[in-house]
């Protein structure tokens, strides 16, 4: 290992202490880096602990790696949030403590409870600027997830919905009759909730995601959600309005009023959910990528950006081309992409990668993705 010439600068700082740093962080680990720190700037997993109370996972977990599969929702090789906590779908709170554990067993280097407030760069090296301070480093890796970043806009009004990510528990919503703006996986298990609750719930959503076009997991919904969506008292108080487009969202009196381009009109007391989804923390250093023309990320074929270099993202809005990584199972492929491109930076050997290939999760042959199933 060659040894750094400054002990004040790292050779690379993560940004993120949910599955995308943590995960990453062990493929740095396994490429024998040492000089490294984790940041974030709540808990290990704090996105997972602000789930609602009601919800689990869409991808389940299942202990196979006695036959070299890994366990879909793993970040670690030789680890099973399906084993560790019994359960196949874990809420967010259970994943969350999955985190820490896996962040202790490696002793990873994690640094909690600090914000990054800016990323500056400069001869080379990186300025991350804290509240209280800075630190430098050779590489980010900038792996601060999207849920703490819910898309609040769309349309007119938009600010008088609640955001599904920001509910602690559907149990706790007054009212008989709810308004769901979104018809993905969020809005999907809103709706379910509420409906199990005895709930009626209208689900309005631009297209018609639960109609399944692709077998594209990015693209359509999971079969966890299909099978809720055909559970017959679901479809009984669950009213779903594909192929609609909100214009705008009022208040009148204590009624709030939902517009569609159509001309339909909903009423409800209730608070329309918006389950539109997320920005992403990216948008805190937009300047350091070059933007796509869908907004995410533009990012060389190792995940860095293309006008920064040393710069890497990791986790659900990384983009190769017309691929998305939006998953767990998806983003953890590219861990070691990005591991082995810092470490050949360092001049460092990436021979301890060579597991993650024969676990099947190093991904640097994108020509092999894309294709549909036929059946």
């Amino acid at each position: 290992m060659i040894k750094h010439s400054d002990p004040d600068i790292f050779d690379v700082v993560i940004v993120g202490g949910g599955p995308a740093g943590i995960g990453v962080s062990l493929a740095l680990q396994s490429a024998g880096i040492e000089n490294m720190v984790i940041l974030e700037r709540h808990t290990v997993g704090a996105s997972f602990d602000l789930w609602p109370t009601e919800t689990r996972f869409i991808t389940p977990s299942f202990p196979s790696n006695s036959i070299g599969v890994l366990d879909i929702n793993a970040v670690a090789i030789g680890t099973s949030p399906g084993f560790s906590l019994q359960t196949e779908h874990p809420t967010g709170e259970q994943y969350a403590s999955h985190l820490c554990e896996v962040a202790k067993h490696f002793n990873l280097p994690v640094r909690q409870h600090v914000d990054v407030t800016e990323i500056t760069h400069e001869n080379n090296l990186f300025s991350v600027h804290l509240e209280n301070g800075s630190m430098q480093a050779k590489h980010v890796i900038w792996a601060a997830g999207e849920f703490q970043y819910p898309r609040l806009s769309g349309f007119d009004g938009s600010n008088l919905c609640v955001h599904t990510s920001t509910i602690d528990s559907y149990s706790d919503l007054e009212g008989d009759d709810f308004v769901i703006i979104g018809g993905y996986e969020s809005g999907v298990d809103a709706a379910y909730h509420l409906a199990a609750n005895n709930k009626n719930v209208t689900m309005i959503d631009s297209g018609c995601p639960w109609v399944p076009d692709t077998s594209d997991p990015s693209n359509t919904l999971s079969p966890y959600s299909l099978e809720r969506i055909n559970e017959f008292w679901f479809q009984e108080r669950v009213t779903l309005l594909p192929d609609t487009v909100i214009i705008n969202v009022t208040k009148i009196s204590d009624n709030f009023v939902i517009t569609t381009l159509d001309g339909t009109i909903l009423e409800t007391k209730a608070q329309p959910l918006l389950a539109g989804g997320f920005t992403g923390s990216h948008s805190i250093i937009a300047d350091l990528f070059e933007p796509r023309d869908d907004g995410f990320p533009a990012l060389n074929e190792h995940d860095e950006s293309t006008i920064t270099s040393g710069l890497y993202l990791c986790g659900p809005s990384v983009r190769q081309e017309n691929l998305s990584f939006c998953f767990i199972y998806k983003f953890r492929q590219r861990f070691a992409v990005v591991a082995s491109s810092i470490a050949n930076s360092l001049g460092m050997s990436d021979e301890g990668l060579e597991l993650y290939r024969r676990w099947g999760i190093f991904l640097d042959d994108l020509s092999c993705c894309g294709e549909e199933c036929e059946c």
